[in-house]
């Protein structure tokens, strides 16, 4: 692995950017995003800092100017991280076996390292066309970095560098999260004729997502994706032990395929909670949607796709798709023509994560490969 690649990558780890919208003791961006700009700006790249509203942070822009004639490419990249509960030394990277561990090392500080070095290469192939690159804040939350990102900045094509294991991803699932609150009746333990436990009739929604989940299971889906899906994720209610609880909260997490959305799975909530009204006349319960990301729904036939297929040299043209949800999707509903590219790993979001080390000096490779078929440059003769 380039040493100067291995540096970068370890120096990422090494800083504490866990997103304070998750965490509240979480560092932030601003460490890490002080050593992105620079890092670029020692490589002759022209760097803006952008202030992002409701998060506190600012994403690093650097931008390549083109040598002129060619497409505009960014390589785009998140600097926050999860949390790091139940780690032992989250942001001491140490290498074992082929592999970097450590709290973001794979989500995304692995691609964000190949997208810089990536980028920094290629400045000495004079691309016809300017390369972008956008270190953004806040994509674990609510992805506030990249909208705001687009409120200033467009390019012809773009590629993210999440870990997709040097696939080419070009669709993706979406979400919607749902808050359903169900409505009891507090009344002193004692007294159970007087009261209705809503945290026991919130067993009628539980056991309805249960049920949702299963038959999403067992059906089809999207040719690529597969089935959408649905959980419970969050639970609360009552007020002491002594009484019986008046309200409780559930909220739920609904991934989405191409062709479902928030209204989808409001929908499919209304039936639950209508279903247990039928059964349960005591029952009562309110759903709202709290928040919603649409899938990716790229095309695989455009020419950023096409430039890196051939830059990966994918079999058949092939391009895949990705569980999770990225801020792809963002860019593609700008009108941003975009794939996401990254390299190997394992612990998303787990107590243990790593990145394979040798992937992420390929998918750096393949990046550069990308930026010269895209834009413009001279030839490259990676392999």
């Amino acid at each position: 692995m380039d040493a100067e690649l291995r540096r970068l990558l370890t120096s990422l780890v090494a800083i504490d950017s866990v997103n304070p919208g998750l965490d509240p003791g979480g560092a932030g961006e601003r460490e890490i995003g002080e050593l992105v700009a620079g890092w670029l700006r020692e490589r002759g790249f022209d760097v803006t800092g952008q202030a992002v509203r409701g998060c506190g942070g600012s994403n690093v822009i650097g931008r390549l100017p083109g040598a002129g004639g060619g497409r505009s490419l960014m390589l785009n990249g998140h600097l926050d991280t999860v949390g790091v509960a139940g780690m032992r030394e989250p942001h001491r990277p140490r290498v074992e076996h082929g592999r970097l561990y450590g709290r973001g090392a794979l989500d995304m500080k692995g691609g964000l390292a190949a997208l810089l070095h990536a980028a920094a290469r290629a400045r000495a192939h004079q691309p016809r066309g300017d390369v972008v690159v956008a270190a953004v804040v806040d994509e674990e939350f609510l992805s506030a970095g990249t909208e705001a990102l687009l409120s200033e900045w467009r390019t012809d094509g773009a590629i993210i560098a999440e870990p997709t294991n040097l696939d080419v991803v070009t669709c993706h699932k979406g979400f919607a999260w749902l808050e359903v609150t169900v409505t009891g009746v507090a009344a002193h333990g004692s007294r159970p004729e007087e009261g209705v436990d809503a945290i026991a009739k919130a067993g009628h929604v539980l056991v309805g997502v249960e049920r949702l989940a299963e038959r999403f299971a067992r059906g089809a889906g999207h040719p690529v994706l597969g089935p959408g899906s649905v959980h419970a994720s969050l639970i609360r209610g009552g007020q002491e032990l002594s009484s019986y609880p008046a309200s409780c909260t559930i909220e739920i997490e609904r991934r989405t395929v191409p062709g479902e959305n928030a209204a989808t799975a409001l929908a499919e909530m209304r039936e639950i909670l209508d279903a247990a009204r039928a059964r349960d006349s005591s029952f009562h319960a309110t759903v709202r949607v709290t928040f919603e990301r649409r899938p990716l729904v790229g095309d695989a036939g455009s020419g950023i796709a096409t430039a890196l297929r051939e830059a990966r040299r994918a079999e058949n043209g092939a391009t895949s798709g990705f569980s999770g949800w990225t801020d792809a999707a963002l860019l593609e509903a700008a009108g941003i023509p975009t794939v996401v590219f990254g390299p190997r790993g394992e612990g998303l979001h787990a107590v243990e994560e790593w990145v394979e080390l040798e992937s992420v000096q390929e998918c750096s490779d393949i990046l550069l490969e990308t930026i010269l078929r895209f834009c413009g440059g001279a030839e490259l003769g990676r392999r």
